[in-house]
């Protein structure tokens, strides 16, 4: 029973999570928009300048969640889960409240602040898959690792949404841009609550060991030591990084050339969320065990990068065909996650799978860091190119693999 409590507080802790990262997405458009009310950038700065600044508050977050997330861990295996779910989740709440006031009084600094601290608490996801390998036996640990994508495909597939009517003073007149930034402090709040009343320690071994406070820049290090791996993981490296292209302004660009309010905009990513989770229960659970790898890896990055042009190359008299192209980008995305990750474990000694992953989840988050630097940059001269980059280097991403697929050797 107390197992059981622990793990719907933590399956409820990543789904709070990463409904609190969605809710940023339909609202962010508004904030660097000039015919908005809840514009925060000074009138004298141009739309390209706004672009500039955005790429840099965008990419605050995944670097400070880059460098503190594995130290966050470490602390976890020192001091206990629950008492740094309960800082970091403390953090994430605090952080909501500063976003939302830093809107109400337009400060770019206080956003900057606050997407900083939300960095540096954000390692809720790596400390609840600790949780998981602490508690599951191993015929259900497959299963608790599953229902942690349930929980961030629901969350994010909310958050949007939730952000998007929150945020619009046509749902409700009171509703302004700060208000999905209150809810999401609440929810925090009450998360922690919940943590502290039905959280039971799963630490059962304490480390001792140094805390190395470059665990993250050792881990990219670490890379080039993984000898045929390595080549997967440059390949994943550069997919998301060509993902990050896209999810940098897509919001951006609905609103501005598809005259998207923030409701639709939010509905938007809600409807690619739900199609995800569909491809992931759907398409990849029927491949799972029977498909290679790398044919499967071969046409699922293809299919990504090619649905994404079609979104950029859509024009507003035709924007049906960017509902029509999102299953088969669901479906490209899903088949990469899940068969990229099956495709280290096989690579992987099995001595050092753990270390392969951790380094992949580092590779990962760093990949969110350039593109969203680079995006705002891009999006200074053509806000819509940001799109048309991340399928190009997806595309890249693809050739590299094909290029490279020779080299891997599937362990049956």
């Amino acid at each position: 029973m107390k197992k059981n409590k622990t793990l719907s507080t933590i399956f409820l802790t990543i789904f709070l999570d990463m409904m609190g990262i969605g809710i940023l997405i339909p609202v962010f458009p508004l904030l660097i928009s000039h015919a908005s009310e809840f514009c925060v950038t000074p009138a004298t700065w141009t739309q390209g300048d706004s672009y500039i600044m955005s790429g840099w508050l965008l990419a605050t977050y995944p670097l400070c969640q880059f460098i503190m997330s594995p130290i966050l861990g470490q602390l976890s295996d020192r001091y206990g889960r629950k008492k740094i779910l309960i800082i970091s989740i403390l953090g994430t709440a605090i952080s909501y409240l500063l976003f939302g006031l830093a809107i109400l009084y337009k400060n770019i600094p206080g956003l900057f602040i606050a997407r900083i601290i939300d960095g540096i608490s954000g390692g809720n996801i790596s400390i609840a898959q600790a949780v998981i390998g602490d508690i599951s036996t191993p015929e259900k640990r497959a299963r608790n690792f599953g229902l942690i994508g349930v929980s961030i495909g629901i969350g994010f597939i909310m958050g949007p949404a939730i952000g998007g009517i929150l945020s619009s003073p046509n749902v409700y007149y009171l509703f302004d841009a700060a208000t999905p930034f209150w809810f999401a402090a609440v929810l925090a709040f009450i998360n922690c609550w919940l943590i502290h009343k039905n959280f039971n320690e799963t630490l059962r071994f304490v480390k001792t060991s140094e805390i190395y406070l470059t665990k993250s820049i050792m881990n990219i290090r670490q890379i080039f030591s993984l000898g045929k791996l390595k080549n997967i993981i440059f390949v994943m490296f550069l997919y998301n990084f060509g993902w990050s292209f896209f999810t940098a302004f897509w919001g951006v660009i609905l609103a501005q050339k598809f005259d998207y309010s923030q409701t639709q905009i939010g509905l938007f990513f809600a409807y690619l969320g739900v199609m995800i989770v569909l491809a992931q229960g759907g398409v990849v659970r029927r491949l799972s065990g029977k498909a290679n790898e790398v044919i499967v890896l071969k046409i699922a990055l293809l299919i990504s990068g090619l649905s994404l042009s079609v979104y950029h190359f859509t024009s507003k008299n035709h924007v049906e065909l960017i509902y029509w192209v999102t299953p088969l980008l669901a479906i490209g995305s899903a088949l990469v996650k899940s068969f990229s990750s099956s495709l280290i474990t096989k690579l992987a000694n099995e001595n050092r799978l753990g270390e392969a992953m951790g380094i992949n989840s580092s590779s990962n988050a760093l990949a969110q860091v350039f593109p969203m630097l680079c995006a705002g940059y891009i999006a200074y001269f053509n806000v819509e190119s940001t799109v048309l980059f991340g399928s190009i280097t997806i595309v890249l991403s693809w050739l590299l693999f094909i290029v490279l697929s020779k080299r891997f050797i599937n362990r049956d």
